[in-house]
């Protein structure tokens, strides 16, 4: 297979954006859950004319999304593999797919474990909770300040998270220590992601820095990304879509620790390159409102992307293809603050579609039907050792 050189695909993945429960949401605790419709439901419907007008009312019933009249390709796409947090959601789009479940610490970490971090990384380590990151640096970050102790927490997903202030312990070295914790997490200890939290401020008004940094585990297989490197398809990863995949299969890296950051960096992208595929997530609906349950800010950040997507169906050429979806659900209506089990939503639209009309269906099915779809437009070929089907040829 080879590149069609007049090509270009964008998939922007909005975090969190869950679109209803999963079949086995029971399992997970997350029975009832539906994200963009309680979020909908709680700021008196969504704003979103873009999104709308692309389908998104017309896949689930939403408070201020109405069904188009002439939608793009739209429907709803679930996992095929367990979990439920942004590695696995992000791997499935481009094809990898986990037959169990990384492991998770939902009473913190075990004390042999701690003692293994603590001789590995060469600092004692303080809170190990399961923790929303705000909270557990409000709680130790004082104790941090004066003894220098790294705080460590996780979550119902597969992480391990260490925070230190940057007036104590610098970023480069918190990087390391999140390096050696990296190596000792390894076997059936192997997280999925360990992430590093640098912050700034003083107690009541601590504030996390863009410094964030996750040292994901390398995909177990291949994915769709290698695909198009093989082709000689040229791929670039905005914000964390680098480090979720650990490099792996990434050709180029470009900023995005906010969405203001990563629409730049797209907007930016989609007037400079002539070809190529432009990976996106969009993080804050889920790492700065989701996980709060700020629900008017979960639906501002929506708007925001609203309005630039607005700008980039302007600017789709007749070879582009554009993808909305997301990685997992982080419903404010139910207990917790952790993600959900949930569908992604799916809209995607070529520039032929929307310079001629029509084209538009329903379309549901598995995650990596993203992938697959990404490789179909790119190269005209499909993999038959990855799961996923196109909804474009």
């Amino acid at each position: 297979m080879a590149a069609i050189s007049e090509r270009r695909t964008f998939v922007l993945v909005i975090d969190a954006c869950g679109v209803g429960a999963l079949p086995d949401a029971a399992a997970y605790g997350d029975e009832g859950t539906n994200t963009l419709a309680h979020v909908a439901e709680a700021v008196g419907g969504l704003r979103l004319p873009t999104l709308a007008a692309l389908g998104l009312g017309s896949i689930v019933e939403l408070a201020g999304a109405a069904p188009a009249p002439q939608p793009a390709i739209y429907g709803r796409l679930h996992p095929l593999g367990p979990g439920k947090d942004s590695i696995t959601g992000h791997w499935e789009l481009m094809g990898v797919v986990l037959d169990r479940a990384m492991p998770t610490y939902p009473r913190g970490f075990p004390p042999e474990l701690i003692d293994r971090l603590q001789a590995a990384i060469g600092r004692e380590l303080i809170c190990n909770r399961p923790d929303n990151g705000l909270a557990a640096i409000e709680d130790f970050g004082a104790e941090h300040l004066r003894t220098g102790a790294l705080i460590i927490y996780t979550s119902q997903d597969s992480v391990l998270q260490l925070a230190g202030h940057e007036a104590r312990i610098s970023a480069a070295e918190l990087y390391e220590a999140c390096a050696r914790a990296r190596a000792v997490m390894s076997d059936a200890d192997a997280v999925g992601r360990v992430i590093a939290r640098p912050f700034t401020g003083s107690p009541g008004s601590f504030t996390r820095t863009p410094g964030r940094r996750d040292l994901a585990l390398a995909p177990p297989t291949r994915s769709y990304l290698q695909d198009l490197q093989d082709a000689g398809v040229a791929v670039h990863g905005v914000g964390k879509i680098p480090d979720l995949f650990a490099g792996v299969g990434i050709d180029c890296s470009h900023p995005g620790s906010d969405n203001e950051q990563a629409l730049a960096s797209t907007a930016r992208l989609q007037d400079e390159l002539d070809c190529g595929f432009v990976f996106v997530n969009l993080i804050e609906t889920d790492q700065v409102y989701g996980h709060r349950k700020d629900t008017s800010g979960f639906a501002r950040a929506l708007e925001r992307i609203d309005a630039a997507l607005g700008e980039m169906l302007g600017g789709l050429r007749g070879g582009d293809l554009l993808v909305v979806t997301a990685d997992h659900g982080v419903d404010p209506a139910h207990p917790g603050t952790d993600h959900t089990r949930e569908y992604a939503p799916l809209l995607a639209c070529t520039g032929e579609m929307l310079r001629y009309g029509g084209g538009g269906a329903r379309h549901d099915g598995p995650l990596a039907d993203v992938g697959a779809s990404v490789l179909a437009w790119l190269t005209g070929a499909r993999d038959p050792d990855l799961p996923g089907r196109a909804f474009v040829s």
